[in-house]
């Protein structure tokens, strides 16, 4: 999710009515240097190498799943070379861009369509990565909204057996700010509950314009009242949840702590656990260096014992 105020979420909104109007924003006066070209959201680089076959070492490829509102290149261009470096097979993807009048994110938002949809596109990708490098399970780091999705494959798309965990696609998952309870965007909820109430329907229109995921994420939206109805977990899954006291985004951010049911392992983990002096915010999460030696311990145990960790 990149979003760092009320005036943005509500500036979305906006544009739904722009966007149902039919109403184009006026061309911008011409510049005298062009623009520099932008860079492919398709490409990232250090993932998918198809080619790519998992070491002894690490034997489970990792697939990187981004938040709302941004692709796999905005939320991974550091994590994924990084990852490569360590020798792991990684792989990512853009996902939740569908978009129509029937379900919203006219603006064709990345994680802004319905997220059962989005896990369903996840689990496609999934059985791809499974079946290029012959791995029986993956490793699976979501952010935000990706953290969310995950789950949803895991309880709803097979990513875990529930009945046999042994057949589970998916060995370990790593949230970071995950929307795991619902989040409030700091005031957003409030302010557009306050909208609702004097009649502007902000909630139909954020909808329209950047998708039901947006909604979905909401503190006690009944999308995670059924994502959670059978507990935060699934057994022979082991979670890592990290969470950031500065943020900003996934409100407040103890919500996307996890509690383990049977068979299931959880670290719920501070940024600022041993680094009080930390302030990495929501967007930072995949970048900060505390955070990635978090998720890097987190895929190998043995990452800690060659490398310090950074404050």
């Amino acid at each position: 999710m990149r979003i760092s105020s009320a005036g943005r979420a509500l500036l979305f909104a906006l544009a739904g009515i722009v966007v149902l109007c039919g109403v184009a924003p006026a061309a911008a006066d011409p510049v005298e240097a062009e623009p520099a070209p932008a860079a492919d959201p398709s490409v990232l680089p250090g993932a998918n190498d198809w080619g790519c076959k998992p070491s002894a070492v690490h034997p489970r490829p990792v697939v990187l799943v981004h938040g709302t509102w941004t692709g796999m290149l905005g939320t991974w261009k550091d994590l994924a070379p990084a990852l490569t470096a360590e020798g792991y097979c990684v792989f990512a993807l853009n996902y939740g861009q569908a978009a129509g009048m029937s379900e919203g994110n006219l603006m064709r938002m990345f994680g802004g369509a319905d997220i059962a949809e989005s896990a369903q596109q996840l689990a496609g990708f999934v059985d791809q990565v499974r079946a290029v490098t012959g791995a029986p399970q993956v490793d699976m780091i979501g952010h935000s909204l990706g953290g969310t999705v995950s789950r949803q494959y895991l309880r709803f798309e097979g990513g875990a057996d529930r009945t046999n965990p042994a057949l589970n696609k998916v060995h370990s998952l790593v949230t970071l700010g995950a929307t795991n309870h619902g989040t409030s965007f700091g005031d957003v909820q409030s302010l557009g509950a306050i909208a609702q109430a004097l009649g502007v329907p902000v909630t139909t229109l954020a909808g329209v314009a950047v998708g039901p995921s947006y909604i979905q994420q909401m503190v006690g939206s009944p999308f995670l009242q059924v994502l959670n109805a059978g507990g935060d977990t699934d057994p022979g899954i082991e979670y890592t949840v990290v969470a950031s006291r500065s943020d900003t985004v996934s409100t407040p951010p103890e919500n996307t702590f996890l509690t383990a049911g049977p068979g299931a392992i959880v670290h719920n983990i501070w940024l600022q656990d041993g680094c009080d002096t930390n302030t990495a915010e929501h967007n930072q999460l995949t970048t900060d260096p505390r955070a990635v030696y978090i998720i890097q311990r987190a895929l190998d145990s043995t990452y800690g014992d060659r490398n310090p960790a950074p404050c």
